[in-house]
Parts: C-alpha cells; sequence; structure tokens
C-alpha cells in the first residue's frame, strides 16, 4: 500500500502496531482501530485525491456505509500541498478542514529558554501512565465527557503496550514524582521516528518544558534510538510550532484533515 504523505505514512505505522487494521479500495483507504471506535482518527477514510465537484456527498456517502456505528466522520487526502479541491463544498456539508504542518528534523539544537529545573526521563510504572491519562484529560480542547474519557483510556493503553513491545518511549518531565509535559516517540525501524502528543499541564506552561522535552527526547532518537528522521505533526497556527522550529523542525509537508464531530 502506497502512501505519498509522511504524517499520513506515519500515522498509519503506528495505528498498525497498535491493532488497527487496513483495506485498500484503490480510490481510498479504510482504517479501522476495533479496540477503540471512539477515536476519530483510528477510524477514518484516506483519500487519494482532492475533492472533484460532487465529492463531498459522495465521501460522506462513503464514510456512513463503512462505519454505519460511528458518531463522527474523519476523511483525510493523501497529498502533500494542502490542495483541498471543492473547498465550498465540502464546508458545505459541515466538514471541518483541520490543515496541519509536517515537520521534519535530521539534527536539533537547544531551545532558545530551556527548562534546568524538572527532571526528564521516561515514564515508568502505574503512577506515571495514570498521570498521562489524567494529563489528557485536564488539557483536551474539547468538552470532556463518558466517550471521551474511554476515548483517552484506551489511547493511553495503547500508547503503553507499543512502549512496553519495544516500538518507541514516553518521556515525561516531571516536578518530583509529578508529571509536569509529556511527548511519545515511536521508531519505525528504518530510520524514522514519529512525536506523539506533546502536551503539558496548564500550570506547567510558559515555562520552556515543552521545548526542553522535545529537544531532550529528539536528541534520544537522534542517537540511542538510531533514528535519521524525526517527524512532528502541528498546527500551524498554534503556539507551539515555533518550538518545534526553535530546535530544528523544519516545514516539509502540509497534513488534510477534514472532521464531522458527533451531534
Amino acid at each position: 500500500m502506497e502512501i505519498t504523505s509522511l504524517g499520513y505514512r506515519t500515522d498509519l505505522l503506528l495505528l498498525e502496531l497498535g491493532g488497527s487494521t487496513f483495506r485498500d479500495t484503490g480510490e481510498y483507504v479504510v482504517v479501522r482501530t476495533p479496540a477503540n471506535p471512539g477515536f476519530w482518527w483510528g477510524n477514518f477514510l484516506l483519500y487519494r485525491t482532492p475533492f472533484a465537484p460532487d465529492d463531498a456527498k459522495i465521501r460522506l456517502e462513503d464514510f456512513r456505509r463503512e462505519f454505519p456505528a460511528a458518531k463522527h466522520v474523519a476523511l483525510g487526502i493523501d497529498s502533500v500541498d494542502g490542495e483541498i479541491g471543492a473547498e465550498n463544498e465540502v464546508t458545505a456539508t459541515g466538514l471541518k478542514v483541520d490543515r496541519s504542518v509536517v515537520m521534519t528534523a535530521d539534527r536539533v539544537v537547544p531551545p532558545p529558554r530551556p527548562n534546568t529545573e524538572a527532571t526528564y526521563r521516561f515514564l515508568d510504572g502505574d503512577d506515571d501512565w495514570a498521570q498521562l491519562f489524567d494529563q489528557g484529560i485536564a488539557t483536551a480542547d474539547m468538552t470532556v465527557d463518558a466517550d471521551y474519557e474511554d476515548f483517552t483510556r484506551r489511547k493511553v493503553a495503547t500508547q503503553r503496550a507499543l512502549v512496553e513491545a519495544g516500538h518507541g518511549k514516553w518521556f515525561g518531565a516531571f516536578d518530583g514524582d509529578r508529571l509536569q509535559s509529556s511527548l511519545g516517540l515511536m521508531f519505525d525501524g528504518k530510520g524514522v521516528a514519529r512525536f506523539q502528543t506533546v502536551q503539558t499541564s496548564h500550570e506547567d506552561r510558559g515555562r520552556g518544558l515543552a521545548g526542553t522535552l522535545v529537544h531532550h527526547a529528539s536528541t534520544y532518537g537522534l542517537t540511542e534510538g538510531g533514528a535519521r528522521t524525526l517527524v512532528m505533526v502541528a498546527d500551524p497556527d498554534y503556539l507551539a510550532v515555533r518550538i518545534y522550529r526553535s530546535v530544528g523542525f523544519n516545514d516539509t509537508e502540509t497534513q488534510l484533515q477534514f472532521v464531522l464531530p458527533p451531534a
């Protein structure tokens, strides 16, 4: 299965390691994560081409046929240039367009404002992983309900299983035993490492923790981890993208995602 986008290629790698399945229809790839049906970007359709006229309605029908029980709609385009196609028709359906920047680095530099107060280490043990779940809930950018808690619990369980199976590491910045900032770094075994879920607790933001942790994890990835290329996917309009650029990541591609959240 050929995937052009580095962002989606590494997404699918991690999903496959976590138990997701794929079916390539030619026109699109069906991505399913049976263990976490509420995971939008574990249950979606990845199309080969931008939206042609009338495609928006057709692709919504495709999704509902493939995922009749889903409460959401999630579609992607396997491209690198951010070309949507018939964008007016897409937005008219209610689909939200998300453009992310795919960033890469083959070397990194220290952040301009490093944090030297925290302790930087791998997550280890039940308490650390429980704190990761709590942090994911506390930093969510949406309404947290029972479905979201279930999604987060399942996602953290998968992340821990990947680490324990040797596919990567989860890093944390700690004040004593309290988790302040966290991220994952997963390896494809062929020289590429993909960052996952960079997050910092609200009370710890603005202290240089995320930049220092990204640099710490990047250094590990390019040395002990054996990676030659690091991959980060970020919101181009969110302040964190400047942090990643400051330690050496460069904009490489645009990744397109289209979401219709549950009613």
